[in-house]
């Protein structure tokens, strides 16, 4: 893994949003894998800021979001297709149709996984995929225990992971406590990867990440297996390296 060291949140912001732009303008055809959360809120800011000021054609882009809430609506406030819709989609000139989310509220759960990496292969897969990673060494939401040869998928979201996104709802009790999520192996496919994190919480995953023995137990040490994987992380985040 290549590691990157910046001094804090807006840095790590502002060189995520240079890497991703960079990807934009010298591809023909892109597609990137995007995540949520707060860590990238700031750098899809940064981002729509300098494909407006550069009047950058986006035809040519096409988006795939690594997961979504299982039960909720896609006009839900908390539901990533609004996240995307509200932080990023609505201020860039990208396609609608070419923008791809999971259903949460799909009646079928198993066939809208299958459904899913359908549209990934027909797309002709991720140029470069964007992660967090959770204090827990989620990436996406494969929580620990998922197997590393996982494709798309509904898994049941772990405590952690449940108290760490109630700060988004109104109480815990309304937190989703299943999701459907790109499998660990889903996400190898992408022909690069960009992880972002900030702070001293996420400082154990990340170590365990890159000095950790591979294991279920700390998905994100599937990263190792990747021969182009981009750490960019401020201080705090790498604090225990």
């Amino acid at each position: 893994m290549k590691l990157e060291r910046v001094e804090d949140y807006n840095e790590m912001s502002q060189k995520a949003a240079e890497a991703i732009y960079d990807k934009i303008v010298n591809s023909d055809r892109v597609v990137l894998g995007l995540a949520t959360g707060s860590t990238p809120e700031k750098m899809y800011g940064i981002l729509a800021g300098m494909l407006n000021e550069n009047s950058v054609d986006l035809s040519h882009v096409y988006t795939v979001n690594l997961d979504e809430y299982v039960g909720l609506a896609s006009d839900h406030p908390q539901s990533y297709h609004h996240y995307m819709k509200n932080i990023f989609f609505d201020h860039v000139p990208i396609p609608p149709e070419n923008t791809f989310i999971p259903d949460g509220a799909a009646t079928d759960l198993d066939a809208e996984v299958k459904r899913y990496d359908r549209m990934l292969e027909e797309i002709g897969g991720v140029d470069l995929q964007l992660l967090g990673i959770g204090r827990n060494g989620h990436i996406a939401f494969n929580e620990p225990g998922t197997a590393f040869d996982s494709r798309t998928h509904v898994v049941d979201l772990a405590e952690t992971t449940i108290k760490d996104n109630a700060r988004f709802f109104n109480t815990i009790e309304e937190v989703p406590t299943r999701a459907i999520s790109m499998g660990l192996d889903t996400i190898l496919d992408a022909k690069s990867i960009l992880l972002i994190a900030s702070g001293e919480g996420k400082a154990a995953a990340i170590d365990g990440m890159i000095n950790g023995v591979e294991s279920a137990d700390m998905p994100a040490t599937v990263l190792q297996r990747h021969d182009d994987v981009t750490v960019l992380a401020d201080k705090a985040a790498m604090g225990k390296l």
